[in-house]
């Protein structure tokens, strides 16, 4: 049997169902062309509803003619794309629509360089610019959601080129170095009753990757509090740095773990680390510390719609739709970014 689901919601399915993702010639029947992706992008725009940015009024014209909307109220116009991930982009609807596809569709991921030579397009940084956008509206979208129940939690630390700031320094060594970006690791997990012999005793759920600055005190106890429900149960290690954390959440289970033990009292932070470390070494080249966020984005996303299928798409297209990137970028070359 299949559970209805919504947007975040966990999906239980029989083993004997298999829900797959769209697959390209799908796609390519769906979306033939420039005109149907533009038109499916106002179809899926009207359905999420479109508010004056001047008035806040709920109520608008289409104008074919301009490729806009105009407020019944005070006449305000925008554009099918203000607003939206594709706001101040003049790349063809079908470019996005593509991205979204194999954003959602490839079970690992794919570099924005590929995308380019797939596409044929002669600059790499709007293709880049473009996935990376894709990848900020992912992160807020799982950002309206919080982690409850039992929650996993532990630090890591990511390869990542040397900023700017910091190539001038004598290099670290260890957790210190200025080549590893700091990353705290959420994973709501379910105990499983009489696990299979060989299989984890706990069932993830969701995850959540977020960059830090540092491992105070402070630093993480503000990340649980924006990120986790006060009613969770928190299993860690006996960092100092989570020493105040007992006093946001329902209870906080913190021991010295051995790391033969790690698989059994952290089982899903781990695995969760390694196949996104996995992940970005064997797809991206000198990811940039400034970026690494807008890559982990991509693969919590993705983790927790992994039973979605073809439906991965459609949800990415309404993040799309409804927020508007923050994504500021240098000019780079395609040596430098995956």
């Amino acid at each position: 049997m299949l559970v209805q689901f919504t947007d975040i919601h966990y999906i239980y399915i029989d083993n004997d169902i298999k829900i797959q993702a769209m697959n390209i010639l799908d796609f390519a029947i769906n979306y033939p062309d420039e005109e149907s992706c533009r038109k499916k992008f106002k179809e899926q725009r009207d359905q999420m509803g479109v508010t004056c940015r001047h008035c806040n009024c709920k109520e608008h014209y289409w104008l074919e003619n301009k490729q806009a909307y105009e407020c019944k109220r005070c006449r305000a116009r925008q554009t099918l794309r203000s607003g939206t991930v594709m706001q101040h982009s003049n790349l063809p609807y079908r470019y996005w629509f593509v991205a979204m596809h194999l954003l959602t569709a490839t079970k690992g991921s794919f570099s924005a360089a590929e995308l380019q030579r797939q596409l044929g397009h002669k600059r790499y940084q709007p293709i880049w610019e473009m996935v990376n956008k894709l990848r900020d509206v992912m992160g807020k979208r799982d950002d309206e959601y919080t982690l409850e129940g039992a929650i996993e939690l532990d630090d890591a630390f990511f390869s990542t080129e040397i900023s700017l700031q910091e190539r001038d320094k004598p290099l670290k060594r260890g957790r210190g170095s200025q080549k590893k970006t700091k990353v705290l690791v959420m994973a709501e997990s379910k105990t499983v009753e009489n696990p299979k012999p060989g299989k984890k005793p706990k069932k993830v759920r969701y995850l959540k990757m977020k960059v830090i600055n540092d491992l105070k005190a402070g630093t993480i106890t503000r990340n649980v509090k924006e990120h986790v429900e006060s009613t969770a149960d928190l299993t860690t290690d006996d960092s100092t740095s989570y020493t105040k954390l007992k006093e946001h959440v329902h209870s906080h289970t913190a021991s010295v773990i051995p790391h033969e033990d790690l698989s059994n009292v952290l089982p899903w932070v781990h695995t969760a680390i390694s196949n996104a470390k996995r992940q970005l070494l064997g797809v991206y080249y000198k990811i940039k510390p400034e970026y690494l966020q807008y890559y982990l984005n991509q693969f919590c996303y993705k983790f927790n719609r992994r039973y979605f299928g073809e439906n991965q798409f459609e949800r990415l297209l309404i993040a799309a739709v409804t927020y508007a990137p923050d994504f500021k970028s240098r000019i780079y070359n395609r040596n430098y970014c995956g």
